[in-house]
């Protein structure tokens, strides 16, 4: 009973959206491996075999033998080892070959963690520069990928075809931001804030500049101020303080 359900959920198409917002379905009865991403069952799997995983990574003594440790979520993990980390990743593939699985080769590479970055959760690790002074220091950013993503929604909340009261929108839309701010609330944060900042005000002020037919680009009535003051837009970057 148990293997038929987990056969048919494998088996249901998965409604997914292209970069341009073209919509199409994956998997379905024709999938033969894998499952469909955004699939019910595919957390749950990808679980299961990563905990068989880093099982037999810790029954075999790996921590100690590649002077490493794996930081998992579901199925997305990294490997971070002092001076073996090209042993761990041919030793991973032969377990995951054992389980029945494969790695995807487009995501797996042997990176220098002091030298070149990665990303990892939405995060971007590796060597990050001070905009004060140009030192190089190790850290963690939101990714260019997760910054990208936060302006794709806000886009779509603020459509043309949104006629709904400014109060309902602005709510979907600050709890929209409020979300992503407690994703991403560790490491650099000032120049991926800024930049949603920006983003924020531009599509507020096109969207209530259209709704209002409002003349010109809106820049007057709806200046930063606005936005993110008698409007009520959450801002991610808290505002300059002005002197006495």
């Amino acid at each position: 009973m148990i293997l038929s359900l987990i056969k048919m959920w494998l088996k249901a198409p998965v409604e997914e959206r292209d970069r341009d917002g073209t919509r199409h379905m994956t998997g379905g009865k024709g999938s033969k491996h894998g499952t469909p991403q955004g699939g019910v069952i595919s957390p749950l799997l990808a679980n299961l075999y990563m905990n068989r995983f880093l099982k037999y990574w810790r029954l075999t003594g790996r921590t100690e033998a590649f002077r490493a440790r794996v930081v998992s979520y579901a199925d997305d993990f990294v490997i971070l080892s002092r001076g073996y980390a090209a042993e761990a990743l041919a030793w991973t593939r032969g377990v995951m070959a054992r389980l029945g699985l494969t790695l995807n080769e487009a995501k797996t590479s042997l990176k220098d963690a002091r030298k070149e970055r990665f990303d990892f959760l939405g995060y971007t690790f590796g060597p990050h520069r001070r905009r004060k002074n140009g030192r190089w220091y190790l850290g963690a950013s939101p990714s260019r990928k997760s910054v990208r993503r936060v302006k794709d929604k806000v886009g779509e909340l603020l459509q043309p075809r949104e006629t709904g009261p400014w109060g309902e929108v602005r709510d979907r839309l600050n709890d929209r931001l409020r979300g992503w701010k407690g994703y991403f609330c560790h490491g650099s944060l000032l120049a991926a804030y800024k930049a949603i900042d920006r983003h924020v005000c531009d599509r507020v002020r096109h969207f209530l500049a259209r709704r209002h037919k409002v003349p010109g680009r809106g820049t007057r009535q709806f200046a930063p101020r606005v936005v993110y003051g008698e409007l009520g837009v959450l801002r991610l970057t808290a505002p300059r303080r002005r002197g006495p």
